[in-house]
């Protein structure tokens, strides 16, 4: 049998109590699915307790075929995790399109004002009523620096948002 399939210290090198436990742990195991009888589990076991090397551990274990760890069940805690990270990314997509909202409104907005026929045409009215021509802003065009801001936080939201994604629903 392969030694290091069991992973216990190779050789002459000292078990630890864990090892030992482990150790216990296959051979309840084998008993319980009829591979040894009882005496041979009190037998083994009281070997399993004072072995000191792994050697002599592998050794108790050698006839018998290597447990393969079950799958560890979902904990209460990667379960908070993972509903954490859902959370963090509702709150974080959310941000981003409010910002996104922003910055859209803010370019629109920074681009209205009358065209050239408008302004014409608000003339002629007010020259035809008597009144003095209307004084309209310049147009400003677009506000550069508050379309990008609101934009570049967007694309700041949206990395932390993969980022605490990937650490959030990491389990440990």
């Amino acid at each position: 049998m392969d030694r290091g399939s069991r992973h216990y210290p190779p050789g002459d090198i000292r078990v630890s109590d864990a090892d030992r436990d482990r150790a216990l742990g296959e051979l309840g195991e084998a008993f319980k699915t009829g591979r040894i009888t009882a005496d041979e589990l009190d037998e083994r076991s009281a070997h399993a307790l004072a072995a000191r090397t792994g050697d002599e551990l592998t050794a108790l274990l050698a006839d018998l075929p290597v447990r393969r760890a079950p799958a560890t069940p979902t904990t209460a805690q990667d379960r908070a995790r993972v509903a954490l990270a859902a959370r963090v990314t509702a709150v974080a997509a959310v941000a981003a399109l409010c910002v996104t909202a922003v910055a859209t409104a803010g370019a629109a907005l920074s681009m209205l004002g009358p065209t050239a026929q408008e302004r014409a045409l608000a003339g002629a009215v007010a020259a035809a009523k008597g009144a003095p021509p209307p004084v309209f802003p310049p147009s400003p065009g677009l506000d550069w620096a508050g379309v990008m801001t609101p934009t570049a936080i967007a694309v700041l939201l949206m990395v932390l948002l993969v980022h605490l994604r990937g650490r959030l629903a990491r389990p440990g």
